[in-house]
């Protein structure tokens, strides 16, 4: 528990970031899944336009540092093969 006014704040400030940060990667994650469902159903304009969605968040929580760079690279490059060889059938 907090003893002093300042600790007290320093608490509350950090349950609201990290509150924020958990919506922010969940806002990641929901975007990685639908763009996955959508080269699962097997329709390639779908699933384009999922990974077209995709991209700029999983880039945007890399720049803020939600996740790693290599991580959201990772997601990406997965992604983009897995669209690309939908495309390829």
């Amino acid at each position: 528990m907090a003893n002093t006014k300042s600790a007290e704040k320093r608490a509350r400030q950090a349950l609201k970031r990290r509150d924020h940060t958990a919506a922010q990667r969940w806002k990641v994650r929901s975007a990685i899944k639908k763009a996955v469902a959508a080269v699962k159903s097997g329709d390639k304009d779908q699933a384009a336009a999922a990974l077209k969605a995709a991209t700029p968040v999983i880039d945007a929580m890399a720049r803020k540092g939600i996740i790693h760079r290599n991580k959201a690279a990772r997601h990406k490059s997965r992604l983009a093969k897995q669209a690309k060889a939908l495309a390829g059938k």
